[in-house]
């Protein structure tokens, strides 16, 4: 499995998003329990079929692109908002990146490295290691970038995210992706209760650090990236219930910018998974 993604990430970015359409509606219209989650989400959502129906090409394109974004060459990368995370360094109280599963979320981390993790400050990201061995082997490798740092998520990995702040570094989180039981509250997502993730909230207000939402645009034709970065609107509330809500809400608005490139199939409802 190694060998065939050595042998996708010289394909050019068109091909493999090609082929991503092409094994995303195959996945539709195969997987009975993917189609209808993904349809319950888009409807929970409120959405039409015009926004969304983007989304089942998307999906296979995060998939696809994947060989070229880890072990290939560079891909383009257009940047809206550079401004805001050069300023957000400049307080040297730490950034914490926040991203629902939209768009590239891998293109963002590795854009943000090339740009600011060298020169300026690294970023660690939160990430759950895949059960499959070879996979395991494979991100591990893929993310050993100069300014890019992983931390897994677990007590060790939260640590060195706050180590990480404290010294004026990035971070960046999925929030709209569902913790372990215990690590989380239960809040809104799109009118519906989802069991949310405390962790983005403890890590701000326990080091002060300055929240950016961004998420990695894909482009159409294969021509590259564009990282898009906003700042939130107001500073979150005091209470962890009402800033858990907070960032939902940030997280709703920036999927509503692009519901074509949200990926609708992740069971954001589900029970979360207990500690072992």
């Amino acid at each position: 499995m190694i060998t065939l993604f050595r042998l996708l990430s010289a394909w050019p970015l068109w091909l493999l998003h090609g082929a991503g359409v092409a094994l995303g509606w195959i996945v539709f219209l195969l997987s009975a329990t993917y189609r209808q989650r993904f349809l319950a989400n888009v409807h929970q959502a409120g959405l039409n079929w015009r926004q969304w129906r983007g989304a089942i090409g998307e999906a296979g394109k995060l998939a696809t692109e994947l060989p070229r974004v880890w072990l290939g060459r560079p891909v383009p990368v257009q940047w809206d908002g550079a401004d805001l995370v050069a300023a957000a360094l400049a307080r040297g109280r730490g950034v914490v990146f926040l991203t629902p599963h939209l768009g590239s979320f891998e293109i963002a981390a590795q854009a943000y490295a090339q740009r600011f993790g060298q020169a300026v400050k690294p970023v660690t990201v939160l990430y759950r290691p895949p059960r499959q061995r070879w996979l395991r082997a494979l991100v591990a490798q893929a993310r050993q970038r100069p300014g890019l740092l992983s931390a897994p998520t677990s007590l060790s990995g939260v640590k060195q995210l706050i180590k990480a702040l404290k010294q004026g570094e990035a971070v960046a989180l999925l929030p709209d992706q569902v913790p372990p039981q215990g690590m989380g509250v239960m809040a809104p997502f799109f009118g519906r209760e989802a069991y949310t993730m405390t962790l983005s909230v403890r890590l701000v207000q326990q080091t002060g650090a300055f929240v950016l939402l961004t998420w990695g645009e894909r482009l159409s034709w294969g021509r590259g990236y564009r990282v898009h970065v906003q700042a939130l609107n107001n500073e979150l509330p005091t209470t962890l219930p009402e800033a858990v809500r907070a960032i939902n809400q940030a997280m709703e608005m920036l999927v509503l910018h692009c519901p074509q490139q949200y990926l609708w199939g992740y069971a954001r409802y589900k029970t979360p998974r207990t500690l072992a």
